[in-house]
């Protein structure tokens, strides 16, 4: 309770709370200007968190985080674009309902839904994360290596008809972590005698380069867009209340959104995708799905919204991230020396639970703004897309900067803004990159201490939880082969069903 009482003081200072609005609010109008997203925002603000206060610094980054999605549900609703890739399948239900003239209905449907998820994934954040921080000690290095391989393996699985794509960017950002000196003996690696990759390429920089600068690249090369939504006539109070004639829908979802927000690498896509299907399969009116079904629209925003709170597990207890947007948190916690995993539970109990409490406070923050300002943020939807590739781009610069006064980093920004404009163009996966580079890190740190200790391979799984770690490693991979085969199977008899057909019609 003392600890509590501490996370309560920790949190009530003022930098702390200005923090906290502004992360939030400022989430939710990046989360509404289509072509944004957490992602860019989060890149761009990196740099100035790390002279910040690790409370303050953090609570920005996880407004933004959490509160961007529903801003995206916004612009997904009204003009049939997500204003974030995770709100793409709002638009499936929720611009059919606006066309209907239920935008009203369908904006409160989402910020409910939203609100649900986000405090069901935190409250499943409060209860878990200290169970599995309880096991953590029991983790060494080779349990942590097998953990962070296990992270890489379901990041590149999770890309479905992408996987060689994606596994190939995965290794090139496990590469990209060992240029420079190497973290043992300091000898140089693939520097090739040139100065400026003897530090390696640093973390911040190639973040900035593949989500921010590559964003700014596409929104000034793309054709200039202003949209134009309709505003929003009456108030929302009276539409808030219809979550709970889907009470059933929202719990699935959000169920859906923790559980897949807790394995790496998963994330939204698969908890919406999962959910969608469930509230679809589940519904007694399944037709009206894709045409503006208030459950659909439920499915996709409880499921998303309940992601970020998950995502903090695995981050927190163990200090392996699940993804790109807490990867970068986890950046913020290297450098002011706040190591996550048990030990962060045993010696600032008091930070955890100041964390704990900002999250449940942003969202409750966000609805109350959103249900005041939804006509504001229609306006904000009317920036002008090149406006803003200017914007993002000054502004990225300006961090890559400010980390070192580096112009070379400039250009290695460049570099990769180029590299992640390419990417986008072919829809290939970026966040496999940045992964790789996180997880690379911890994989080799931890493989290199633990094989003084490993004479044969078997001793490498000698212990219960690294063999489970290695059964669930080998589980995964049979059961993915599994599905090809599978896949593969049905492709050739529908090819000789169709063979077959065509021969019945000649004759």
């Amino acid at each position: 309770m003392e600890a509590l009482f501490s996370g309560v003081e920790l949190l009530a200072r003022w930098d702390v709370l200005a923090a906290l609005l502004i992360g939030s609010i400022g989430g939710v109008v990046i989360g509404a200007i289509p072509g944004v997203g957490a992602a860019v925002a989060i890149a761009i603000l990196l740099p100035a968190t790390f002279s910040l206060d690790p409370i303050v610094g953090l609570t920005i980054l996880l407004g933004i985080y959490g509160s961007s999605m529903y801003g995206g549900a916004l612009p997904a609703i009204l003009i049939n674009t997500p204003g974030t890739a995770v709100n793409a399948l709002t638009t499936y239900d929720g611009y059919p309902m606006t066309k209907r003239g239920e935008a009203r209905r369908a904006l409160a449907l989402a910020y409910s839904a939203s609100f649900f998820g986000g405090v069901f994934s935190i409250i499943c954040l409060i209860v878990l994360s200290p169970v599995l921080a309880l096991i953590a000690p029991h983790f060494g290095s080779r349990e942590i290596f097998l953990a962070a391989l296990l992270g890489i393996v379901l990041v590149v699985l999770a890309h479905r008809g992408q996987i060689f794509a994606a596994g190939m960017l995965a290794a090139f950002g496990l590469f990209l972590n060992t240029v420079g000196l190497e973290p043992v003996k300091y000898t140089r690696r693939f520097t090739f005698d040139q100065s400026w990759l003897t530090g390696g390429f640093d973390l911040i920089v190639v973040v900035l380069g593949l989500f921010a600068l590559s964003q700014a690249f596409i929104l000034l090369v793309d054709k200039d867009n202003t949209p134009h939504p309709q505003p929003i006539k009456g108030s929302m109070f009276g539409n808030l209340g219809e979550l709970f004639k889907f009470k059933r829908v929202a719990a699935a979802s959000s169920s859906f959104g923790v559980m897949m927000g807790m394995i790496p690498g998963v994330g939204e896509f698969t908890a919406q995708f999962m959910s969608y299907t469930y509230a679809r399969k589940t519904s007694k009116k399944p037709e009206l799905f894709g045409k503006g079904s208030p459950e659909g629209l439920i499915a996709s925003e409880a499921a998303n919204n309940a992601v970020p709170g998950a995502a903090m597990i695995p981050l927190l207890a163990l200090g392996i991230p699940g993804e790109a947007l807490t990867a970068m948190m986890l950046s913020v916690f290297y450098v002011h020396n706040v190591i996550p995993g048990p030990q962060l539970f045993q010696n600032n109990l008091d930070f955890v639970y100041a964390l704990y409490i900002a999250m449940l406070l942003l969202n409750v923050i966000v609805i109350v703004f959103l249900i005041f300002s939804t006509n504001i943020l229609v306006k904000v939807i009317q920036i002008p897309t090149r406006f803003l590739g200017v914007i993002i781009l000054t502004l990225s610069f300006v961090g890559v900067y400010s980390l070192r006064n580096s112009v070379t980093d400039c250009a290695v920004a460049a570099g990769f803004g180029v590299l992640g404009l390419v990417l986008k163009r072919l829809n290939l996966p970026i966040v496999p990159i940045i992964l790789g580079m996180v997880l690379g890190q911890i994989m080799e740190v931890k493989l290199r201490s633990s094989m003084a200790r490993v004479k044969t391979p078997l001793d490498f799984v000698d212990r219960p939880i690294a063999a489970i770690l290695a059964g669930l490693l080998l589980l995964v991979i049979v059961l993915h082969i599994r599905t090809l085969f599978k896949e593969h199977k049905n492709r050739i008899a529908e090819q000789d069903h169709d063979h077959d057909v065509h021969d019945s019609q000649q004759r």
